[in-house]
């Protein structure tokens, strides 16, 4: 018999998509929307509170409801928020993946440790890592909040509805 967990016999692959998503941009999306054409469902994973992140400008339960709203159109995407280690929340949705986008040669360095610390403690849960779409390799929630703060203009950025939410909480 075949240790390969790949090799059982069919069973449904479910992945997650960890991040803060604070606040969810469109290059979120595309690594959410691609993830969702290989895996027959993605639980995307909203961290409620991050480690190595400021204080998030929007609550987890605010960005659940706006990942909700932009992925609506993907009927094997569902929004959970978690306050455990990734690998303890990838076991509680049923995964066996963790799906991550990389945007530069500094994203895979960061993830590379995670993935390390990861395997160290879960060694059934595979990491699984999608280029960003080039007109997204530059984006990121940070940038995002950057450019909002300074007035700039974030709409093509990201979904309809968050520039505004994001505007407006900044001016507070």
């Amino acid at each position: 018999m075949t240790s390969d967990p790949l090799a059982a016999a069919p069973r449904r692959k479910i992945a997650v998509c960890p991040g803060s998503y604070d606040p969810v941009t469109n290059g979120h999306l595309d690594i959410i929307t691609r993830a969702a054409r290989i895996f027959d469902e993605v639980v995307v994973g909203v961290v409620n509170q991050g480690v190595r992140k400021s204080q998030a400008v929007f609550s987890a339960e605010e960005r659940r409801e706006f990942l909700t709203a932009a992925v609506a159109h993907l009927d094997n995407v569902r929004i959970e928020i978690f306050s455990t280690l990734l690998v303890d929340f990838v076991h509680a949705q049923g995964a066996g993946a963790i799906v991550k986008g990389l945007r530069a040669i500094s994203d895979f360095e960061y993830e590379f440790e995670m993935n390390q610390l990861n395997r160290r403690l879960a060694d059934d849960i595979e990491s699984f890592y999608i280029m960003a779409s080039p007109e997204y390799s530059f984006l990121s929630s940070t940038g995002v909040k950057e450019l909002a703060t300074f007035g700039g203009d974030i709409g093509d950025l990201v979904p309809p509805g968050i520039g505004e939410a994001l505007a407006e909480r900044i001016a507070r």
